[in-house]
């Protein structure tokens, strides 16, 4: 199935059916399929064709979508980049995932992929064109790349992840249903970024429904609130940072939020205590808690509605999906471990970009009645004189401090322990370090409570929510020796 083809029964259908919203601007199904046509044929206009790929750098716009479809169109996969990366980065990345000398930018973008690439092509370019003179979709092969997304980048460069379009196609099926030309478009939201899988399945996905896609270009709570109730959004996916931001907004409280039916969240570990305050402050909406990554093409685990009713099981990201494999596994052996120890998560699924068994590099574990706990990602795991653990845990005993509204933890290279216990807070009201560490100390095992203890206003959090570990490592010593506070004794 070539992925553009998502939009042919609802054009056939119902063409004046909204497909986005991007901001207040209205855009239907034939619209957007003229879109890609006019932006598969300015791409053919400069060489781009069959296994292809394009640097695209842009934020969720009209753009964005027709490129990603009007690539596919032509046999070609755009490789949706991060809009803040720089030139060297982006530089980097172009060269890494072999796209061509040809790339995609919106109008802030354009001079920084201008280094990485020959041409940059931009909506004027790409959206004027006569959609008759596309070429016709090329039927794929199941390994022609029909999108390339990159991993998060959070412990160095990301990492291309090409897509084919047999993962893809099988993929959407299991996302929702087909088009039912009888059935009322539903509204749906993409405030997370377009070049992340949820992003960009989300939204194809949602074409495929014949859903409408309220799309932000960038995420801002007081518009979110705005845009949900404008726009009676339904059902929305976001990160856990943008969570604690919409119900932290001081328009929350006075905000129209009764259409919504569900929220889902993921992409990174959502606080306790942040998930029971939502579904407090929203008693009427279903919470889903998803768990996966890009190279399982999104969730292969999750936490259902009726599972948050169930108290103790918040903090899980519930079990795996239909068709899906999990193991726990000691990941120096790989032999399978028992029911509550730590392990590394393996899955193999069809929906995974490669046969075969995934080291996802996560650690978690399951319980008895299969609901995955996770604990962090292996690359995050300190090593303090040969005591080895994920940061999770100490952040999650910190969390539930009365006066701490966040924080993240990481280990801190040492000459005498190898890695010493760093945190980085963010307060409400007093707190000092001493504070921290008793807190902990009473909770934590001696090797675990924080050593180095500093005060920060934000965390380095990345635009899919995720802590930057190298980031954080640096906030730390950086505060810690700037300020010569905080040290271990």
């Amino acid at each position: 199935m070539n992925v553009a083809s998502v939009l042919d029964p609802v054009v056939a259908a119902d063409p004046t059916r909204v497909a986005l919203f991007v901001g207040d601007r209205p855009i239907t199904y034939a619209e957007l399929a003229d879109a890609v046509a006019s932006c598969a044929a300015g791409l053919a206009s400069h060489g781009v064709g069959r296994g292809d790929r394009i640097a695209v750098v842009e934020v969720g716009s009209l753009l964005s979508a027709a490129v990603i479809l009007g690539a596919a169109r032509l046999g070609a996969a755009a490789a949706l980049m991060n809009a803040q990366l720089k030139a060297a980065e982006l530089q980097e990345l172009v060269e890494t995932s072999n796209c061509a000398r040809v790339g995609v930018a919106g109008a802030p973008y354009a001079e920084a992929l201008g280094t990485a690439v020959d041409t940059v092509l931009g909506a004027g370019e790409l959206l004027g064109n006569d959609p008759a003179a596309a070429p016709p979709p090329v039927e794929p092969d199941d390994d022609l790349d029909a999108l390339v997304l990159f991993t998060s980048g959070t412990t160095g460069l990301p990492k291309a992840i090409p897509i084919t379009a047999g993962p893809l196609a099988r993929r959407l099926g299991t996302m929702g249903a087909p088009f039912d030309p009888a059935s009322a478009p539903v509204v749906g939201f993409m405030c997370v970024p377009v070049f992340h899988v949820g992003g960009s399945l989300g939204l194809v996905s949602a074409l495929r429904g014949g859903r409408t896609t309220v799309v932000q270009p960038r995420f801002d709570a007081g518009d979110w609130l705005r845009l949900v109730e404008r726009h009676r959004v339904s059902s929305v996916f976001v990160v856990p940072t943008m969570l604690q931001r919409i119900l932290d907004h001081p328009d929350f409280a006075t905000t129209d939020l009764s259409s919504l039916v569900g929220v889902f969240y993921g992409a990174a570990a959502a606080p306790v205590e942040l998930v029971q305050r939502a579904m407090e402050a929203m008693p009427d909406v279903g919470f889903g808690n998803v768990f996966g990554q890009t190279e399982t093409l999104g969730a292969y685990t999750t936490l259902t509605a009726d599972d948050h009713r169930a108290p103790a099981r918040i903090g899980s990201v519930g079990r795996a999906l239909p068709g899906v494999e999990v193991r726990v596994v000691d990941p120096v052996s790989g032999d399978d471990l028992p029911d509550g120890e730590v392990g590394e998560l393996w899955v193999r699924s069809d929906q995974n970009v490669r046969d075969g068994w995934l080291h996802t590099g996560d650690l978690a574990r399951r319980d008895a009645d299969g609901y995955i706990y996770p604990s962090g990602r292996l690359t995050d795991t300190i090593n303090r004189g040969g005591e080895k653990f994920g940061p999770v845990e100490i952040e999650t005993v910190l969390r539930a401090h009365p006066a701490v509204r966040d924080v993240a933890a990481a280990g801190v290279p040492d000459s005498e322990m190898g890695e010493r216990v760093g945190v980085a807070v963010v307060a409400d009201g007093d707190l000092t370090a001493d504070e921290v560490k008793a807190w902990c100390s009473a909770r934590l095992a001696i090797y675990k409570t924080p050593e180095i203890v500093v005060f920060v206003d934000d965390l380095p959090y990345n635009d899919t929510g995720k802590v930057v570990r190298r980031a954080l490592v640096e906030v730390i010593q950086h505060e810690s020796t700037s300020f010569g506070v905080n040290r271990p004794s």
